[in-house]
């Protein structure tokens, strides 16, 4: 799991990210309606992550961050004495109860790029109410959108049928031209 969290001029907002065993990703991403520091959003990105592969019923799992000090207090190597942190370390401790094996992993900014960029996604629209993402594949294509489409020629015109799949159906289109 990913996690990152924003404070600044454009608002707060946090994003998570869990990655399946299998590659697929479910991403988390919200606006914190509420005053906080950027400290204060990772700790609440970190628990939306948590919260989140909780309710999928993961057992074992391992946390990215970013934030050098969330991850370092998680793990007891820094004190917290802030008393708003002590009482997101308390609720992290009794969350990662939940799990039979979790460890808590500090990364680069730049490798933390997905949990980032749904940061800032909830920065970005409003949302009147919560809406709920199953999963997303994040996928990297070598051959180009043309490549994939189907041709066929049906009484001397070249149909062109694409299919596009995702959400509750697929959409479906076709293009025909004349062959000379």
């Amino acid at each position: 799991m990913y996690f990152d969290g924003a404070s600044n001029a454009l608002g707060h907002e946090i994003g998570a990210v869990l990655v399946s065993p299998n590659g697929k990703y479910y991403p988390a991403t919200a606006r914190l309606n509420f005053n906080c520091t950027n400290n204060i959003a990772e700790y609440e990105a970190l628990v939306m992550g948590l919260q989140a592969a909780i309710e999928m019923k993961a057992n074992v799992i391992d946390v990215y961050g970013d934030s050098t000090l969330v991850i370092c207090q998680t793990r007891g190597e820094w004190e917290t004495r802030d008393s708003k942190l002590i009482q997101y370390k308390k609720l992290v401790t009794e969350l990662s109860k939940q799990f039979k094996e979790i460890s808590f992993n500090h990364l680069p900014r730049e490798e933390n790029q997905i949990a980032g960029a749904l940061a800032t996604l909830a920065a970005m629209f409003k949302i009147k109410k919560a809406a709920d993402v199953r999963h997303f594949d994040l996928k990297v294509r070598d051959i180009s959108a043309h490549c994939l489409n189907v041709e066929e020629e049906v009484n001397g015109f070249m149909v062109r049928d694409t299919e596009v799949k995702g959400g509750s159906g697929s959409v479906r289109g076709a293009a025909g031209k004349k062959l000379e």
